[in-house]
This record gives structure tokens, C-alpha cells and sequence, in this order.
């Protein structure tokens, strides 16, 4: 687990920068915020608009075994039923009996730590994920300096033991990790959005925000096989927003309320199935790491078999290694035809297919590809942070805060300078500024202070290029391009600029 203070720091700089360079703010601040919901700005919009066109790309448009659907937020609440959203779409929640917080229960840890009867150190902590290491980790860190010392000293003597709030026995308590107070007993919580059609407020009018978009896609399975030609092994993707009342929103824009997810529901033969989750898996694993995620902080994670969800064959979680611990970004599912299976029983609808060839008449397996289009936002502005040392205009080594964005996802592409506010040059960045955007091409253009603080500025936002127009433009037509990472500048006719930026940032 990584060290609280550096997590803190590494979490407040980006915080700082995402709200100071327009990435994230957060919703309603005005009127002091509201928990679990983020609002995107100018630059964290265009990551992020980035980040769906290149899984779109990637996944769909390139593909002929892939279409796409845009399915409706609520649906009618007898899809839940099906699902088993309505009776199962549960966590378990306690509240502090004195400081009055509230926490999943699956999150909280008691922990006590003892020689014989002797109680060293008894505290509740709410750790990333439910590793034993981390747990004890997470209660010493909490501990006073005297207590951490004593238990060093008598480290071969002592007894760990640890449970979670929601394995407690009803009546035996467990530990606020924030006050230390009592919790109340576990208790269910259904984690969908309810709400009404219509003008009545009662029973046969409610309905549900989606806590998915993967229910929308079964809905239109047979919509989608009469109207596209398509037939097993084929692919349905969506992205859309999706709602949790999640109990403790937490970790910046990484647990929220309300979140956007890109899905795909791929339908094969039962006999096909393991080899097309095997494909998946592999498959959207290294398009993280082609966009720019280091494989060292990014982990494959199968699922043991007691973690399996009841329907699930197999799965596997794609993990990143955020500031405040390892943490899912996307899972893999073979989620045998339970859904199919479930809908037909439910809606007395037929879904079953029939292959012409071997007249075979079955329900087809589904293997689903699930990321968090937020998740993928965070860990590529946690991936991009980086502080180096570069020459500012007196050619003085000074710190530098850069955002290293993947060309593709980089919100703005190109940033256009004139030198000065004169003899031409404006004419000239306007220009090329304009041809750029004319080419589908993000650009910027600034004529504001100084260009060495003009390229900090498109530092911080992700620019990876920035092009100046001097004198020398004036004379030979040619402009400076610098490089973001490597700070390499390189001379290039005017006319060039356009092609030399887009084969650099739709490769």
C-alpha cells in the first residue's frame, strides 16, 4: 500500500491541476458541491471525448464483427427484475453510531492486534481491496508512534486478528475507522436510482436509472440480429452513462454516483466461448497499454473461483496502480447465456438463434468487455502527472509539471505562437491555426506573455506539440515545432505543419 503522505501529495497536486487547467471541477460548486458527482471542463471533456472515440475506433468501427447501440437511461423496470438488479444489486451498508458516517460494510476492517490478553492495538480502517497485508498496513499506519514501536518490539509474540464489518455477528460491533465509534450491524442497500414516469408518484409508475448499459444491449439482442445481417460471433457496443447511489463515493472521480462505461457484449457459441474471453481479455488488456499505461502498474487479474459472480464462467479484472492502490479499470466476463436466458424467461420472448449452415438452434454465451470511461480518464491524467527538470527562458533548469498524454487522447494536438504581436506573425499562427482545426486537428492558438510561459501552459494541458512563428517564417516560410516530452525542436516548412501533426496523433 502506498504511503498515505506521498498518496495525499501526488493526489492534491492533481487535483490542483485538474481544477486549475479546467480537466475536472467539482459539480455544483457554487453551491458548495454535491458527493460522488464530477463536473468535466474544456480540457477534461476533450480527454475524455478522446478516450470513447479511440475505444470506438478500436473496437467497433474497425472491426465487421462489431456494431453499436445507444440504448435508453431508464427501461422498463421489469428488465431489472430480470437482471436481478431489483433483488440482488445490493451492498452492505453500517453507520457510525457516534460521528454518524456511513460505510460499505464489505470496506471496513476491525483489526486487533494482541500478546495473549493483552489488547495492543484495536482500530477500524477502510483499506483499497481486502488483502490481509494491506489491512494490517492500513491499522498500524493509523496507530500512535508508542503503539507501532511495541508491537516491532514484540513482533514474534503478537496476534493479529481481523474482520470484516459485514462478516460480524449481528450485535458484536465493529470500529469507526474515522472516530473509532461503534458501527450498527450490516444492513442491506440497493445501490439503483429510483424514480417515476408520469404524473403519479406511486408504485406502478417507478422506474430506475440504469446501474448498467450492458441491459440495454441484451434488450436489443434480437432487434439487432433482425435488422444488421449479423450473426454469432458478433459483437453489440454502447457507451453511455450509467448510476450507482454508491454509500461512500471516494478516491476523486474513481467511485461515483454517476459514471460512464464502454461495454461490449459479444455473442458466440456456447463451444466457442473460452476462446473468445481468452481473446478479449488479451485484447483489451493491451489496448491500455498502447494508449500509454506503463504494464508495470498495470496487472491481469483472474478471478478465484469463489469471487465468480453466480452466472460467470470466468473473469478477469484489468487493474491500474493509482496513487491510493491497485484498483479496477475494466473486467472481463464469460457470462455464460445467463442474461439471454433470463430475459427470454422474463419477457416469454424467443432468443435463441438458428444457424442455417449447421441447423443448430441454440442460446448464444456472451463474453463482455466492461471499463469505466471515468476510470480510464483517471488513470490516464494519474499516468500523464509528471514533474522534470527543463531550461526556462534564461536557460536555468527549473521544475516542470507536464501532463504526457498518448497523441491520441492529448486534448489539444497543437498549440500556434507568433514570436510577437507584429510584422506579420499573428497573420501567419492564425493561419495555421485555422488549418489545423479545418483538418479535425485540436489546436490553440496563444499570443500572450512570454513563449517560454506559453509553453508551460500547454505543458500542463498535454499539448504535444507547439509551433512558433518568428522572423525566420517570415523570411523562409518555415516554423519551430517543439516536442513535448523530449523538448526537441525541429524547423519545418509552414505548409507541412498540418500533415506532420496528424501523422503523429491519429497513429
Amino acid at each position: 500500500m502506498a504511503d498515505d503522505k506521498t498518496t495525499n501529495a501526488f493526489m492534491d497536486k492533481l487535483v490542483a491541476l485538474c481544477k486549475r487547467r479546467g480537466f475536472i471541477f467539482q459539480s455544483s460548486e457554487i453551491y458548495g458541491g454535491i458527493n460522488g458527482f464530477w463536473d468535466y471542463g474544456p480540457l477534461g471533456v476533450e480527454l475524455k471525448r478522446n478516450i470513447k472515440e479511440a475505444w470506438w475506433q478500436d473496437n467497433v468501427v474497425h472491426r465487421d464483427d462489431m456494431v453499436g447501440v445507444d440504448c435508453a437511461i431508464i427501461m422498463n423496470p421489469r428488465v431489472w427484475e430480470a437482471s436481478g438488479h431489483v433483488v440482488n444489486f445490493n451492498d452492505p451498508l453500517v453507520d457510525c453510531k457516534t460521528c454518524k458516517a456511513r460505510y460499505r460494510a464489505d470496506k471496513v476492517w476491525t483489526v486487533i492486534a494482541k500478546e495473549g490478553d493483552n489488547v495492543l492495538l484495536s482500530v477500524g480502517v477502510e483499506p483499497d481491496g481486502d488483502d490481509a497485508k494491506a489491512v494490517m498496513d492500513a491499522a498500524l499506519a493509523k496507530a500512535n508512534s508508542k503503539t507501532r514501536r511495541r508491537i516491532e518490539e514484540l513482533a514474534e509474540r503478537v496476534t493479529w486478528w481481523s474482520e470484516r464489518a459485514d462478516r460480524m455477528p449481528a450485535g458484536v460491533c465493529s470500529m469507526c475507522p474515522n472516530c473509532g465509534g461503534q458501527l450498527t450491524d450490516a444492513r442491506k442497500f440497493n445501490m439503483m436510482f429510483k424514480t417515476y414516469t408520469g404524473a403519479m408518484e406511486d408504485s406502478a409508475s417507478e422506474v430506475y436509472l440504469r446501474p448498467e448499459t450492458a441491459q440495454g444491449i441484451f434488450a436489443n439482442y434480437k432487434n439487432v440480429l433482425d435488422t444488421s445481417r449479423m450473426k454469432p460471433p458478433f459483437g453489440i457496443a454502447q457507451v453511455g452513462k450509467s448510476f450507482r447511489n454508491e454509500i461512500n463515493p471516494r478516491n476523486y472521480t474513481f467511485r461515483s454516483r454517476e459514471f460512464e462505461q464502454m461495454e461490449i457484449e459479444f455473442f458466440c457459441h456456447p463451444n466457442e466461448a473460452d476462446k473468445w474471453f481468452e481473446y478479449w481479455r488479451d485484447r483489451r488488456y493491451a489496448w491500455y497499454t498502447g494508449l500509454g499505461l506503463t504494464s508495470s502498474k498495470l496487472r491481469l487479474r483472474p478471478h478465484e473461483k469463489d469471487e465468480l459472480a453466480h452466472y460467470a464462467r470466468a473473469c478477469a479484472d484489468i487493474e491500474y496502480e493509482f496513487p491510493f492502490g491497485v484498483s479496477e479499470l475494466e473486467g472481463v466476463a464469460n457470462r455464460t447465456d445467463f442474461d439471454l436466458s433470463q430475459h427470454a424467461k422474463f419477457s416469454g420472448k424467443d432468443m435463441t438463434f438458428f444457424d442455417d449452415e449447421t441447423k443448430e438452434r441454440y442460446i448464444p454465451y456472451v463474453v463482455e468487455p466492461s471499463g469505466g470511461v471515468d476510470r480510464a480518464t483517471l488513470a490516464f491524467l494519474c499516468e500523464a502527472y509528471t514533474e522534470d527538470q527543463a531550461p526556462d527562458e534564461k536557460g536555468e533548469m527549473q521544475t516542470r509539471v507536464v501532463m504526457k498524454f498518448h497523441p491520441r487522447l492529448a486534448p489539444v494536438k497543437a498549440a500556434v505562437f507568433p514570436l510577437v504581436k507584429k510584422e506579420g506573425m499573428p497573420e501567419v499562427a492564425t493561419a495555421i491555426h485555422q488549418a489545423l482545426k479545418k483538418a479535425g486537428l485540436a489546436s490553440f492558438y496563444d499570443e500572450k506573455g512570454a513563449v517560454g510561459r506559453r509553453y508551460r501552459r500547454q505543458d500542463e494541458a498535454g499539448t504535444p506539440f507547439c509551433i512558433t512563428v518568428d522572423g525566420q517564417t517570415m523570411l523562409d516560410q518555415t516554423v519551430t515545432i517543439r516536442d513535448r516530452d523530449s523538448l526537441k525542436q525541429d524547423r519545418i516548412a509552414a505548409d507541412n505543419v498540418v500533415e506532420y501533426i496528424r501523422s503523429r496523433v491519429q497513429g
